[in-house]
């Protein structure tokens, strides 16, 4: 089929070159000029996974381009819109700037019985309104949200673990076999298909969203009882996620969640609750997010703990910047909120992460970088482990012990033995253990 998919930063240029390796055609759109020039040497803006194998593979089929000129996509049987929806800077809500621009610049190019695709996650009743829209063209509009988890995100994509499907009543038959043209490879593996109406497809997204993020700040939650009663959280969660209705994935204690996704997903339901009357439906959330920006100032407590309380020049390796591993993506990371508030208590903070270094330092000059783990490590009188790479998990405690200049560590991820650590020699410290 003939695709096009407007946008092309994370989720865009993820689903256009997934797209592409499943045969269709695909052409993707952004008005960010060098971010088109960069994917369509074969370059990708940033780090996933098996991207840049099916990116090159893409544009060297034919099957894959991209333009900043929607005339480029005038002859898509199905758009996809897949532009970002941040957090508004004046309040908690999504900002829609980047929807309604991408609808409005399609209008022009659309004819009927054409299919737009939203995939974008925005909040309830958002398709309803912009299906207003484009309905004097004779197009149609669904709402076919993703499920992308980054470091996983062209798995997800070629082989995910559902497809939603929001359409209207009216067009319901016409849209959902367009889709199922689309996904047809998908389908053919008995992967799940929920049909839904445009509200319910919605709120799939922010409210598995919202259910993830409040199963990890609960844990945090259990991590601060356990850091004052002498309980090891890591232990309880091995415990109650043994019960099948809870679940062991996603009750890791730690310095909590970030990324493009949780924190603004979460800020946005909620205020979109509070517009619908119904925020009291949803009043958790608030607790949920505050717990997990707590958890972040715990970890730098307890740093400056360690230095009684004067941190001034004292040298602290921050061992990861990306919010989660296996992606550079550093929005609202925490370990890198965790490196800029110690910076900014006068530590003499030296980062390092494996993918990410790039990115924080664009964001952040202020801070240190080391070019390699070990030269983190190097003369460091404390270190944070805030990002979970395999790289940290596979450290060996005698091996570090004699790199640093004080063996004190703060496992704010728990992925390291704190026995092993202990028996080497070093002053450890985990999250509610």
């Amino acid at each position: 089929m003939q695709l096009s998919v407007i946008g092309c930063g994370y989720l865009g240029a993820v689903h256009a070159a997934s797209m592409a390796s499943l045969g269709h055609r695909v052409v993707g759109l952004d008005v960010d000029e060098a971010r088109i020039a960069m994917l369509s040497a074969g370059e990708t803006p940033f780090y996933e996974p098996g991207l840049d194998e099916i990116l090159k593979a893409g544009l060297a089929s034919g099957n894959l381009s991209f333009s900043t000129d929607y005339a480029d996509a005038a002859d898509a049987d199905v758009h996809f819109v897949g532009v970002g929806t941040p957090q508004r800077k004046d309040a908690q809500g999504a900002d829609l700037t980047y929807v309604d621009a991408a609808i409005t610049s399609l209008l022009p190019h659309l004819r009927p019985g054409v299919l737009i695709a939203g995939k974008s996650t925005v909040p309830v009743g958002t398709a309803e309104r912009l299906a207003e829209i484009v309905k004097p063209t004779g197009a149609h509009l669904a709402w076919n949200p993703e499920f992308l988890r980054e470091g996983f995100a062209v798995k997800d994509t070629v082989d995910p673990d559902r497809l939603v499907y929001g359409v209207a009543d009216d067009t319901r038959d016409e849209d959902v076999a367009i889709l199922d043209s689309v996904y047809a490879s998908i389908l053919e593996r008995e992967t799940p298909r929920l049909i839904t109406g445009y509200a319910t497809a919605e709120l799939v997204k922010v409210s598995a969203n919202a259910f993830l993020a409040t199963k990890i700040s609960f844990i945090n939650a259990m991590a601060e009882i356990a850091e004052v009663t002498g309980a090891d959280v890591t232990q309880l969660a091995d415990a109650i996620g043994h019960d099948v209705r809870i679940g062991r994935k996603f009750l890791n204690a730690g310095v909590g969640f970030g990324g493009g996704c949780l924190p603004k997903d979460i800020r946005a339901f909620a205020a979109r609750a509070e517009e619908l009357g119904k925020g009291e439906s949803v009043a958790f959330l608030k607790e949920v997010d505050e717990i997990n920006l707590r958890r972040r100032q715990r970890i730098v407590d307890l740093v400056v703990d360690s230095f009684d309380g004067q941190p001034f020049g004292r040298r602290v390796a921050v061992l990861g910047l990306a919010f989660k591993p296996d992606s550079d993506d550093i929005r609202d990371s925490p370990a890198l909120d965790v490196a800029v508030r110690l910076k900014g208590l006068g530590a003499d903070v030296v980062s390092y992460d494996p993918e990410a270094m790039k990115t924080a330092q664009r964001a952040h000059p202020q801070l240190a970088y080391a070019e390699s783990l070990d030269a983190a490590l190097e003369g460091a009188e404390a270190v944070a482990i805030l990002t979970e790479w395999k790289q940290f998990r596979q450290l060996d405690a005698a091996e570090t012990a004699a790199k640093v200049a004080r063996p004190v560590i703060f496992d704010g991820r728990n992925i390291l033995d704190p026995a092993d650590w202990r028996a080497a020699g070093w002053t450890y410290t985990g999250m509610g253990r």
